[in-house]
């Protein structure tokens, strides 16, 4: 495998550009914010960071960067979404009505998952906990959830990267279970639910990616 330094991108339009642009680097890659269609062009992959996918959706039609980031994700470019992210990647969003009756979030169909918004609660529910990721070594990943989603389905393409085995029932509620997905990964896209980027001693998930671009 080369080990020649990808150039990702990272979607700066919303949400935690700096600290995903800051865990790419320390993982080996030359990191580019992506806010025009022309920045895409010139990358090997794309992150998509948490923030809120309703934002993030509205304002990569406001960019004229959907159809451009669709094109390349059909086109096999590999991909990252972490939080809002995995929601944008995935193609069946649970609970998606905005008031008006249209899609609140239009996805990208990159992933073949259905995902819950806020799955494990609001703002104030949020936490923190050890995670296995299979393909990361070096043992459980401190994982964050803010607000996180998570996937209640996936196709028979889409491989299980990490559960939650317990999850507390008081930031999760009734729908969740032992084994509810938190990573997953079809193809050379992958997506979490939490925030390893705000993890700033450890860039093993951003690194797992980097060399997933650098097979591509």
């Amino acid at each position: 495998m080369t080990t020649a330094q990808p150039v990702i991108g990272v979607l700066a339009l919303q949400g935690g550009v700096a600290e995903h642009l800051a865990a790419l680097e320390r993982g080996g890659a030359r990191p580019r914010p992506v806010r025009r269609p022309e920045e895409l062009a010139g990358v090997h992959g794309l992150v998509l960071p948490g923030g809120e996918s309703t934002t993030m959706s509205r304002l990569l039609e406001t960019f004229e960067l959907f159809e451009p980031v669709a094109e390349r994700l059909s086109e096999g470019m590999p991909a990252y979404g972490s939080c809002a992210g995995m929601v944008l990647l995935g193609n069946r969003v649970l609970d998606n009505e905005a008031p008006d009756g249209s899609p609140a979030v239009r996805t990208l169909d990159a992933l073949d998952v259905a995902v819950r918004r806020n799955a494990f609660g609001r703002q104030v529910d949020s936490f923190e906990t050890e995670v296995d990721v299979e393909g990361v070594d070096g043992g459980p990943v401190h994982a964050v959830f803010i607000r996180a989603p998570w996937v209640e389905k996936t196709g028979s393409g889409v491989r299980v990267l990490a559960t939650v085995d317990t999850p507390d029932p008081h930031v999760a509620g009734e729908r969740a279970s032992a084994g509810t997905i938190v990573a997953v990964r079809q193809g050379p896209v992958l997506a979490t639910a939490f925030h390893p980027e705000l993890v700033t001693t450890d860039e093993r998930v951003h690194r797992y990616f980097v060399q997933t671009v650098r097979a591509a």
